[in-house]
């Protein structure tokens, strides 16, 4: 039996690395997707959006037209349309959804918080199994390693992403955090520009560069006086989050409501 998922955004970049990661994969159905309803691909065929043969079923303006038919949902779109998506998703047959947007205020996460009381869902920054092993390796070191180390975050994106630091990012300073014992917002430096005076030890800071078609490049630096340590990963296709998105969807299906990590997805 296969698990039928829908696709938010279906004609974006992530969206359709998801349409051609689930239609290669024999366990998965897709069964719909959406388009806001001023775009260019509304009533597009998803197969020909992803470069694929025709599929028969088309994008819709309505999250719950897409996800009639749909156990998953699958949403890597924006703040606003992700929430507007779970609310409309009442009224479906979906049963769990993957949240990959990024940009969220805590307002924002505290309402996906309260959609996680009626189905399962699985938010992360960063869906990429390398980047959450490597944020287990970031909270590891951050414990063993005393406030004089310096933390920063360095992270490169496209020139088309339109949220900094990125969600990948934050959730490496989280992990930075949480092996210091601290919340990030304890720790967090404020962007340096001008004047900024000495760096405020134990501190974690963020770099960012937006350029080209770079798919995602981070680094995490534990910096002392004598000696640097760098944690590193690079995406090198879009197809790595559409497989974890993936891993994320069958492993949420069946679970019951609550808010899950890829920590929980893969056992960390």
């Amino acid at each position: 039996m296969t698990l039928s998922i829908a696709i938010a955004g279906a004609a974006g970049r992530m969206g359709r690395a998801l349409i051609r990661a689930a239609s290669a994969d024999a366990r998965f159905t897709v069964a719909g997707g959406s388009e806001r309803r001023d775009s260019a691909n509304l009533d597009a065929d998803l197969g020909m959006l992803a470069g694929l043969p025709a599929s028969g079923i088309v994008t819709h303006d309505s999250a719950s037209a897409a996800a009639s038919k749909a156990d998953v949902w699958l949403d890597f779109t924006t703040p606003h349309a992700t929430l507007a998506a779970l609310e409309s998703l009442t009224a479906t047959q979906v049963r769990a959804a993957i949240v990959g947007t990024t940009g969220l205020n805590p307002e924002q996460e505290a309402a996906i918080a309260a959609h996680a009381k009626r189905i399962a869902i699985v938010r992360s920054g960063n869906f990429s199994l390398g980047v959450n092993l490597l944020a287990a390796l970031v909270e590891q070191a951050a414990s063993k390693l005393g406030p004089e180390w310096d933390i920063e975050i360095v992270e490169a994106h496209h020139r088309r992403k339109i949220d900094a630091p990125s969600g990948t990012a934050l959730l490496l300073g989280e992990a930075a955090a949480r092996g210091r014992a601290a919340k990030l917002e304890a720790l967090r430096t404020p962007p340096r520009d001008g004047l900024t005076g000495p760096r405020d030890e134990g501190s974690i800071g963020f770099a960012v560069v937006r350029g080209g078609g770079i798919v995602g490049e981070h680094d995490v630096l534990f910096a002392a006086e004598r000696e640097v340590l760098k944690l590193s990963h690079q995406a090198l296709d879009r197809a790595v989050f559409a497989d974890g998105a993936l891993a994320a969807a069958l492993w949420a299906a069946n679970k019951p409501p609550g808010l899950y990590s890829m920590r929980d997805v893969l056992g960390l």
